[in-house]
C-alpha cells in the first residue's frame, strides 16, 4: 500500500506513463532519446576516441568526487572516515585537533585551531577496485571560492546534511554551485546520533528547499543515542558497524519493528523513481515489481541526469554508515567518460569543442587551485584529455609560454607522492609553474581553452597597514594570496594611499591577516571594515554638455546630448551599466564613440555621493557636435564624463548597501533573544523554524549592521548560538542612513584637504 502523501506524485507518474503507452511506437521510442539529449553533459564519447582497452578499464574504475555541506555538518569527519576505511590512513583523528593531531584534511594550523576547513584539500583513495579522487571543501560562506573551483573540476559530489539542522543557508549555496556546473549528488544525512535527529524531515527539506526529488535508500535502526545502523531498502538487509572503529560490517535480518517502515520506504522510492525514470515509470503503470538490479540502475540513471538524489544516512563520529556511502559513490556517481565537458577553440572564434576524455588524445588540463608549497608554487591540475608526463613540455594557453613539467605529484592533503605520469580524468599537482587559477595547459598541438569558474564579487573591505614599514614580505604575501584566491582583492586607495583588502566576509579577511603574521612574520593593523556600497540612479535625466578649452593652437571641443536612466532592479548583478549609441547622421564621428563610452565608464567608477562605484545606469547618447580641428578622443571622453556627472546628480541618486541572508540557530529558550538581536540590527525576518530543542531563524540584514554580531549572539545565548551569512543583493539604504553616509564622506574629504 503506497503512503497517502505520495498519492499526487504517483498519479502524475501514472498519467505520464499512460500517455507514453498511448503514443505511436516511433514516438515512444523517440521519448527516451529526447530525454537523453536534454542531459547534454552526460554522454559517452568512446566511439569517437577509439581508446586503448586498458585506459577504458582504468576510467571505468575512477570517480572524482567532492564532499560539500554547510559549516559544521561533518564533512571533514566524513572524509577522515573514508580515508580510514579505504586504508589511506592508519588512525582516525578528530576536527579541532582535540587529540593534538587534528583531522588529516585540515592540515593548516589555523584550521585545527578554529575547527573549520579554510582551504579545500585533495586526496585519493581506493575502495575495492575503484580509485577515488576526493576534495574536501570548506562549509563557511567566506571561503565559497574553494567550493566553486572544486565543483568546477569534479564529476560528482556528496552533499552532507546534519540530521537536526538539515538544509541551511550554505547548503542552498552549495546546491546552486552544483547546478551551475551540472554536478550530480548523493545526499548523506550525518549526525544520526545527535539529539533531535529526524531524517524524514531532512528529506522533505531537500525536496522543498533544494527543489530536487529525493528518497531514502536506507531506514535508520534507532536514532539519537539508540542509533545502531541502517537497513538497506534495496537488498532488504540490516547493516551494522562493529569493531573498534566500525571497520567490520555485519549484515543481518531487518528488525521486526522496522519491517513495515522498510516496505513503505521502498514503495516511496519506487514512486519517486517512477517520476524521474522512464523504465521504472513503465513498470509502475504495468504493476510490475522491479528487481533490485533494475532499481540500482534507475537510481544511477536518475542521479547522473541530476533529476534525483539518493539519500543515505549514518554518523561519521560514531563510525557508522560510511562504507555504505562509499558503495553508493562507486555505484551511482558517473565515470569521467560519462561527463560531456566542453572546451573553446581559440583558433576558431572560440567555438565549443567536446572534450574526448581519453589518454590517447592531445593533452588539455585546467589549473584550478594554487598553493605556496615548500618547493615553490603548487598548481593543482585536472587532466581533461590526453596524458601528462614528467619531463614533457606543456603550453600555457593564455601566455603562449612553454613550460617543462619537472615534477608531478599526487596530493594527499599537504603530503604528496611523486608520480611519472597521469592520464585523462585524473587530478594531480605540478611544481614551479607560473600561472593563475583557471588557466588552461595543452601539449601545443591544439589551441583549446577550458571555460573558467564563476568568481563572486567581494562584499567587505578593510584598510591594512604593516606595523613595520619597508617590509618586502607585506607585498609578497598580498601577491601570493591574490594568486591563490580570486575573491581576495587588493588595491591602493588613491586619496588616502592606504592598502585596501577586500573579500567575502570578516572571517575571510581575518584569516588572511593572521596568515600574514604566521607565514610571513608581518604584523598588520586593520582599519574599520568598509562595506561595498554602490550608488544608482532612480529617475531619468537628460544631458547636453559642451566641453570647450582653448590653449593656443589646437584646443579641445566636444558636445554630447542624450539621457541617463536606471536599469530595472534585478539586472544590476548581470548588467551593472549599459552604454547605447543612437547618434544619427555622424554628428559625432564614429571614431569618437568609443571615447564617449570610456568617459561614461570613468564616471561610473566612482560615485558622487560617497565615492563608491555606480551601478544600474544606462547612458543613451543621441546627438552631439564635433569640430574639425579641436575635437579629439580626449575632448569627447571629458565631455561625456562631465555630462554624466551633471546628469547623475539630477537622477535623485540613491545609495545601495549589501543585504545578507543571515541564518541563526540557537536553543529554543533563546529564540526571543535571537529575534531581538536581528530586529535591533534592522533585519527582516524571512522564516523561523522550531526543531524540538533548537530554533532556526532566517533573516535579511544589511551587512553594515552585522559587524560584531557574533559577540552579541554568543553573550545572548550563553555561547550556544551560531550564525552564518551569505550575500543576497544590494538594496537602497534608509533615507536617514543615506544622509549620514554622505555627511561622513564629506567630512572625510574635508579632513584630507
Amino acid at each position: 500500500m503506497l503512503m497517502p502523501r505520495f498519492g499526487a506524485t504517483i498519479r502524475t507518474s501514472m498519467r505520464q506513463c499512460a500517455a507514453m503507452r498511448n503514443m505511436p511506437s516511433m514516438a515512444r521510442a523517440a521519448a527516451p532519446l529526447t530525454s537523453a539529449l536534454l542531459s547534454k553533459r552526460w554522454n559517452s564519447t568512446e566511439e569517437l576516441a577509439n581508446p586503448d582497452s586498458a585506459d577504458v578499464r582504468r576510467l571505468d574504475r575512477l570517480r572524482n568526487i567532492g564532499i560539500s555541506a554547510h559549516i559544521d555538518s561533518g564533512k571533514t569527519t566524513v572524509t577522515e572516515r573514508i580515508l580510514y576505511y579505504t586504508g589511506r590512513i592508519k588512525e582516525i583523528h578528530e576536527v579541532r585537533g582535540r587529540d593534538n593531531v587534528g583531522a588529516t584534511m585540515d592540515w593548516m594550523e589555523l584550521e585545527r585551531e578554529k575547527g573549520i576547513t579554510i582551504q579545500s584539500a585533495a586526496t585519493y583513495a581506493q575502495w575495492g577496485d575503484t580509485n577515488l579522487n576526493i576534495i574536501d571543501t570548506p562549509g563557511h560562506v567566506d571561503f565559497t571560492i574553494e567550493v566553486e573551483r572544486a565543483l568546477r573540476v569534479l564529476d560528482g559530489a556528496v552533499l552532507v546534511l546534519c540530521s537536526v539542522s538539515g538544509v541551511q543557508s550554505q547548503t542552498i549555496t552549495v546546491d546552486r554551485q552544483m547546478r551551475r556546473y551540472d554536478v550530480p549528488r548523493i545526499s548523506f544525512i550525518n549526525k544520526m546520533d545527535r539529539a533531535g535527529a529526524n531524517p524524514k524531515r531532512i528529506i522533505e527539506q531537500i525536496r522543498t528547499k533544494l527543489k530536487i526529488p529525493a528518497a531514502a535508500l536506507q531506514v535508520p535502526i534507532g536514532a539519537e543515542d539508540a542509533f545502531e545502523g541502517v537497513v538497506d531498502i534495496l537488498s532488504n538487509q540490516a547493516i551494522y558497524n562493529r569493531g573498534a572503529r566500525g571497520e567490520d560490517i555485519v549484515y543481518g535480518k531487518v528488525p521486526e519493528h522496522l519491517v513495515e517502515a522498510v516496505s513503505e520506504a521502498r514503495e516511496e522510492l519506487v514512486a519517486m523513481l517512477a517520476e524521474v525514470d522512464d523504465e521504472i515509470g513503465e513498470m509502475f503503470i504495468e504493476d510490475t515489481e522491479p528487481t533490485v538490479e533494475q532499481l540500482h540502475d534507475a537510481v544511477r540513471r536518475a542521479t547522473i541526469a541530476r533529476k534525483f538524489t539518493p539519500v543515505l544516512m549514518g554518523s561519521a563520529i560514531k563510525d557508522k554508515g560510511i562504507q555504505a556511502l562509499l558503495d553508493a559513490v562507486v555505484r551511482y556517481m558517473p565515470k569521467s567518460t560519462e561527463v560531456q565537458n566542453t572546451m573553446l577553440d581559440i583558433k576558431n572564434n572560440e567555438k565549443e569543442v567536446a572534450v574526448v576524455p581519453y589518454s590517447n588524445q592531445p593533452f588539455v588540463g585546467l589549473a584550478f587551485k594554487l598553493e605556496e608549497g615548500k618547493y615553490g608554487q603548487l598548481t593543482y591540475i585536472r587532466v581533461y584529455q590526453g596524458r601528462l608526463e614528467k619531463g614533457q613540455f606543456a603550453y600555457h594557453v593564455k601566455s603562449g609560454k612553454k613550460v617543462k613539467i619537472a615534477r608531478l605529484a599526487r596530493m594527499h592533503s599537504n603530503s604528496m607522492e611523486d608520480i611519472d605520469s597521469v592520464g585523462a580524468g585524473e587530478i594531480c599537482a605540478l611544481f614551479g609553474i607560473d600561472c593563475a587559477s583557471g588557466d588552461t595547459f595543452t601539449d601545443g598541438s591544439t589551441q583549446y581553452s577550458m571555460s573558467t569558474m564563476f568568481v563572486p564579487d567581494p562584499v567587505i573591505s578593510l584598510s591594512l597597514t604593516p606595523k613595520e614599514k619597508n617590509t618586502s614580505n607585506f607585498s609578497k604575501a598580498l601577491n601570493r594570496f591574490q594568486k591563490e584566491d580570486p575573491t581576495f582583492r587588493v588595491h591602493i586607495d588613491e586619496e588616502s594611499n592606504q592598502t585596501i583588502i577586500s573579500g567575502m566576509g570578516e572571517l575571510h579577511l581575518d584569516i588572511y591577516v593572521e596568515r600574514m603574521r604566521r607565514e610571513y612574520n608581518v604584523d598588520c593593523v586593520t582599519g574599520k571594515p568598509q562595506v561595498a556600497f554602490r550608488e544608482t540612479a532612480s529617475v531619468k535625466a537628460t544631458f547636453s554638455y559642451t566641453h570647450k578649452k582653448q590653449t593656443g593652437g589646437a584646443g579641445q571641443f566636444g558636445r554630447v546630448e542624450g539621457y541617463i536612466e536606471p536599469i530595472e532592479s534585478g539586472e544590476h548583478a548581470d548588467k551593472p551599466q549599459e552604454f547605447v549609441n543612437r547618434v544619427m547622421g555622424g554628428t559625432i564621428p564614429a571614431q569618437y564613440i568609443s571615447a564617449c563610452q570610456k568617459g561614461f565608464m570613468d564616471g561610473m567608477r566612482e560615485g558622487f555621493m560617497v565615492g563608491h562605484p555606480i551601478v544600474g545606469v544606462r547612458m543613451v547618447l543621441e546627438d552631439g557636435a564635433a569640430h574639425s580641428v579641436d575635437s579629439s578622443e580626449l575632448a569627447f571622453r571629458l565631455a561625456t564624463f562631465y555630462a554624466f556627472s551633471e546628469a547623475f546628480k539630477a537622477t535623485k541618486p540613491r545609495i545601495l548597501e549589501p543585504i545578507m541572508t543571515v541564518e541563526v540557530s540557537a536553543p529554543i529558550e533563546f529564540q526571543g533573544n535571537v529575534l531581538g538581536t536581528i530586529n535591533k540590527r534592522k533585519g527582516i525576518i524571512v522564516d523561523t523554524e522550531s526543531q524540538e530543542d533548537y530554533c532556526s531563524v532566517v533573516a535579511e540584514v544589511p551587512l553594515n549592521n552585522m559587524f560584531g554580531y557574533s559577540t552579541e549572539l554568543r553573550s545572548g545565548t550563553q555561547g550556544k548560538g551560531e550564525f552564518s551569512m551569505e550575500y543576497k543583493r544590494h538594496a537602497p539604504v534608509y533615507p536617514e542612513v543615506q544622509e549620514e553616509l554622505i555627511k561622513e564622506h564629506q567630512k572625510k574629504m574635508a579632513e584630507k584637504k
